[in-house]
């Protein structure tokens, strides 16, 4: 994943593949993304919900830890325990500041022998900083290796049986949050149980050099839609999962967030930010996050004022018209004693006041889920 020019913005190995297939593409965490293809956003969010769809998400950060002390080390700047990972198991957490606020959200990936973390492209210099800072007194090393590393996801209900026809090793076995390590159509790869999408599916890490031909692969071993970041945001704004910008920031701590299972308060050494998190787990946050609709046919975008009890207590975190519930949806802030389902507030408009109220997340859940 080179640079176009200097200082120009980075494209994934994948990159005239998109261009090949007509896509539009944008700048994105500083590289140059498809947003969506010919066939529509729209198409592509349901090609994922109905059989499946494929999204090239190399632009993501991937660092190596390792050492006697990785563990340690990584627990004592997440939210969650790494130390209960099992050898093959994955972790959303969240990247922690002395005052509780999340630098990041991410995943830790346990191995025999090392720790992977992967982290938001946006975020990848601020995440290495951070961790630099901190990794004194810890005996273990850091390396990024995300400009090596191509990351596809595949998603949908096709999903696991297009990509358990190309591999090398058993996969039906594999649980949610869990990964083995095989080969995807002779490719050696990270196969990892995992989706930003609230459907089944895997996610592939590999050798940047082999993305072109994992991704014909994936292709021509079924129906496969190519899907880009403006599907990816509806669906997993559907799922009810966060964003980095949006729904977590430099301001919010996860039980603002309603990011409280990922918070582990009895976890055996002390981590960035406990004892504020402590604090709110025992007094309350002064806001929480919710989902929210509205029952005219307005959309809520990013930005927009967010007015309860006639005044502005923020802006709208997410929001879209839903492609699978035909609903409009979004996220926000409200203060904790209104962030109960059936509350009302609003939403501004184009100088207008548009009723919303408050609902359970997700808004979406696969069928057959619990």
């Amino acid at each position: 994943m080179t640079d176009t020019t200097t200082g120009a913005l980075k494209r994934t190995p994948l990159h005239d593949v998109h261009v090949a297939l007509g896509a539009k593409i944008v700048p994105f965490a500083g590289y140059e993304m498809p947003v969506q293809y010919p066939t529509g956003i729209t198409v592509e969010h349901k090609a994922v919900r109905d059989a499946c769809g494929m999204f090239d998400v190399s632009h993501m950060g991937e660092v190596i830890v390792r050492g006697p002390d990785a563990i340690r080390f990584v627990n004592s700047v997440t939210s969650n325990d790494v130390a209960a990972l099992a050898v093959g198991q994955v972790q959303y957490s969240t990247l922690l500041r002395a005052d509780g606020t999340i630098v990041d959200d991410l995943l830790v990936y346990r191995f025999a022998d090392h720790l992977m973390l992967v982290i938001n492209a946006s975020n990848r210099d601020k995440d290495l900083a951070h961790l630099e800072a901190h990794l004194g007194g810890f005996d273990c090393t850091m390396t990024d290796v995300s400009d090596v590393t191509a990351l596809l996801a595949i998603q949908g209900p096709q999903a696991p049986g297009i990509v358990a026809s190309l591999s090398n090793v058993p996969l039906d076995g594999i649980k949610y949050y869990w990964f083995t390590e095989g080969e995807i159509a002779g490719v050696p790869c990270i196969i990892s149980r995992t989706g930003y999408t609230g459907e089944l599916g895997f996610e592939l890490y590999f050798d940047h050099t082999r993305a072109v031909e994992v991704w014909n692969a994936v292709m021509a071993a079924g129906t496969v839609t190519p899907a880009g970041l403006g599907c990816r945001d509806s669906l997993r704004l559907e799922a009810g999962m966060c964003l980095y910008g949006n729904e977590l920031g430099d301001d919010t701590t996860p039980l603002e967030a309603g990011l409280n299972w990922l918070v582990k308060l009895g976890k055996t050494e002390p981590f960035l930010g406990k004892d504020v998190l402590v604090r709110q787990h025992q007094d309350g946050t002064d806001r929480k996050l919710v989902g929210f609709t509205f029952d005219e046919r307005a959309i809520p975008r990013h930005g927009y004022s967010v007015v309860y009890g006639g005044v502005a207590v923020g802006d709208v975190c997410s929001g879209t018209m839903s492609p699978t519930l035909g609903i409009p949806i979004g996220t926000c802030y409200l203060p904790s004693a209104a962030a109960v389902e059936g509350t009302t507030f609003a939403v501004e408009i184009r100088g207008k006041h548009i009723p919303a109220r408050v609902v359970k997340l997700p808004f979406y859940k696969r069928p057959g889920k619990a």
